[in-house]
């Protein structure tokens, strides 16, 4: 963790010094716009880690400001540095084969200053609409069927809430709103698959938080299985808290649901040691010697070898994680990293939806993704639909 931690704070403060000076630069002919903008976004870049390690030893009041607007200023740095590498390569392949009228370079000051507000202006903007649009709560809609026999249940309505990462940036007022949306879909049973809450979520949220979950209402229950942020946060906490809201946690787990269907909830790999291998979804439904002919469903937090549910003989896996990159152009990266990055997959019996998640990781923008809650029509039997 300390290396990890020094890693990625080196690579934080090399790319808003990259960032601050060329912003400098580009004010060089204005100084006290130069002197406002440095103060100012060094500021920003020192809030979240300082909030971080001010919450961590709980000693200040405002340590959720400072988390708040350096999760801003994370949007700030990423097309801070992804304009600032444009303008520096634009610059480049000018300077080996002239192409930019002279004037520009013989002015040097008004051009930067232009581009200086043309960059802060689409930062803006892309915050902006970002914020709105991480608010923008849909629902999926999916018609699905497993052609087994479920006992006597013909149909089934699921709903998947994933990835509300509870905690400073997504508060009360959004969790109220997910939980009255989650009611409002009817769902016969509820499915949480993990990051329920973000690593800032501290004792105090965690009860006021409760109040609002027990009032998820679904006939055959509300199961969740952790995600890496409840590893993060403090695993065992954190899923006491989930089990005395009457949601049941399974953690390589499964459970009979109404005589009628399996469900198994995997442990998060970040929970692992590191020596410590997987267990496999074949072992778990072993251990319980649940009759293979039923409905097999599976809560896994990460997407990752989707080979392994097709092999157990799993019919539907749900998943999230991945909050379908979220900003825009680490959505277009998150496609390659993962096999299914978002949205619904079928391979050979097994079926695989991966949702967005109903919450935002780090800045409460998303600029390459909309939350979502996920509602299911399943329908079992050997027809089909």
């Amino acid at each position: 963790m300390f290396v990890f931690l020094a890693v990625a704070l080196t690579i934080y403060g090399l790319i808003n010094f990259y960032v601050v000076r060329r912003g400098a630069q580009a004010l060089g002919g204005y100084p006290t716009a130069k002197v406002v903008f440095m103060a100012a976004f060094i500021a920003m870049t020192l809030a979240y880690p300082l909030g971080r390690v001010l919450m961590a030893l709980g000693k200040s009041s405002l340590s959720p400001l400072f988390v708040k607007v350096g999760s801003f200023h994370m949007v700030v740095m990423l097309y801070g540095f992804l304009s600032v590498v444009l303008v520096d390569l634009i610059r480049l392949v000018n300077a080996l084969v002239p192409f930019l009228p002279k004037g520009l370079a013989a002015r040097p000051g008004p051009t930067g200053l232009v581009l200086f507000l043309a960059v802060a202006g689409i930062t803006a903007l892309s915050i902006a609409a970002g914020a709105y649009n991480a608010v923008r709560l849909r629902t999926v809609e999916l018609d699905l069927d497993i052609p087994k026999k479920a006992g006597g249940m013909e149909r089934l309505v699921i709903v998947v809430a994933s990835d509300l990462h509870l905690g400073t940036l997504v508060g009360r007022s959004r969790l109220e709103k997910v939980v009255e949306r989650i009611n409002a879909l009817d769902p016969d049973v509820i499915f949480l698959p993990g990051d329920i809450v973000d690593e800032t979520v501290t004792a105090k949220d965690e009860v006021e938080f409760s109040t609002i979950m027990m009032q998820l209402r679904a006939p055959l229950g509300v199961f969740a299985v952790p995600g890496n942020h409840e590893f993060y946060s403090g695993l065992e906490r954190n899923l006491a808290c989930l089990r005395a809201c009457g949601i049941k946690v399974l953690e390589d787990d499964a459970v009979l649901v109404a005589d009628a269907f399996v469900l198994v909830g995997r442990r998060d790999p970040s929970s692992l040691t590191p020596k410590e291998p997987r267990l496999p979804i074949r072992d778990i439904l072993a251990m319980h010697g649940f009759d293979d002919r039923l409905p097999v469903i599976l809560l896994d937090h990460q997407p990752a070898h989707l080979e392994e549910a097709s092999r157990a003989g799993v019919d539907l896996q749900l998943s999230g994680h991945t909050h379908a990159g979220q900003l825009f152009p680490l959505d277009l990266i998150n496609r390659k990293v993962w096999e299914l990055n978002w949205g619904y997959l079928r391979k050979g019996n097994t079926q695989y939806y991966v949702t967005s998640g109903v919450g935002t990781w780090g800045p409460p923008v998303r600029t390459g993704s909309r939350p979502e809650i996920v509602r299911i029509r399943l329908t079992f039997g050997e027809g089909g639909k």
